[in-house]
């Protein structure tokens, strides 16, 4: 199992999935630690300044491993979270590193994210590093806020940046909701079903049969739109130095009002065309929808 988790809410959905194996299969836990710690919560600017060495896949560095990764292991958990529709630093940082290649390659991994609701090119990120590493991606397990995305980015953003989780005013409490952590623990069965033949190949199937993987096509729509405005940014700010230089916190200051302006003007405007494309391009978005469901890695 390997994972990073700013908040602890990650490690516990890793707890739940993983609590039914306890005695029948061990299990290694390798948290990744950056040499220089995240903040949390963190500060507004802070948060928005880490966006583009996410983006541009310049993470900052991580400790060594406490693992050995000449260490043979018979299916390795990948956890983590979104940052910037990217895998989050630490964990970038992990994929790119020699040990990934020892502790990965030619093993079958299942990859555990718990994150807000748009996590779709994330994942697709993910696939390719595993694949550049020689990895068989054999399951996936998404665990997503599903309040409304508007409400879900209110929550996560006060929980970011002031360290509160609880319900306010007419908003839920931030992140996952608990009853579908608890609920998580249903994934043990499978996972332990293929640890103990050796067989991975029909593993995603059944843990998508239990719900493993939900998707909105609305957020696919949402999360296609955004990618190049990102990276757009990254390259903008970027431009002026590395983190928390300050010639470029003008211009990180800039992206944050652009961006947290743009998210609940576009999302009207993006229901609707997610609600014209299911109307004139089912196919293709129900082809979409299957895909990024999956496990596979597109060509090109």
């Amino acid at each position: 199992m390997v994972y990073y988790t700013q908040t602890g809410q990650l490690r516990r959905i890793i707890d739940n999935v993983l609590g039914p194996l306890q005695g029948k299969a061990e299990v290694v836990y390798e948290e990744l630690v950056p040499v220089s710690p995240f903040p949390f919560p963190w500060s507004k600017q802070a948060f928005f300044d880490a966006m583009p060495e996410t983006v541009l896949a310049r993470p900052r560095a991580i400790q060594p491993l406490k693992v050995n990764p000449d260490e043979h292991f018979d299916l390795v958990i990948m956890a983590y979270q979104p940052w910037f529709l990217s895998p989050s630093q630490p964990v970038a940082a992990f994929l790119q590193s020699p040990e990934a290649v020892k502790l990965l390659k030619n093993r079958p991994v299942v990859t555990l994210l718990g994150c807000r609701n748009m996590w779709i090119n994330a994942q697709e990120k993910m696939k390719k590093y595993l694949h550049q590493i020689g990895a068989n991606l054999v399951g996936n397990i998404a665990m997503v806020d599903t309040h409304h995305n508007l409400v879900s980015l209110i929550t996560i953003l006060r929980w970011s940046t002031k360290g509160k989780k609880e319900a306010f005013f007419v908003f839920p409490p931030a992140g996952v909701q608990e009853k579908d952590i608890v609920e998580s623990a249903r994934f043990a069965a499978p996972i332990g079903e293929a640890l103990a033949q050796r067989e991975f190949g029909g593993l995603h199937g059944k843990l998508l049969s239990l719900g493993s993987v939900e998707m909105k096509p609305g957020l696919i729509v949402l999360e296609m739109r955004g990618v190049k405005p990102f990276r757009f940014f990254a390259n903008f700010i970027s431009a002026r130095g590395g983190p928390g230089d300050p010639g470029r916190q003008g211009r990180v200051t800039l992206y944050r009002v652009i961006l947290l302006l743009a998210i609940p003007f576009l999302s009207p405007f993006t229901t609707v065309a997610s609600w014209l494309k299911l109307l004139l391009r089912r196919k293709q978005l129900n082809e979409d929808v299957t895909y990024y469901k999956g496990v596979s890695l597109r060509e090109g």
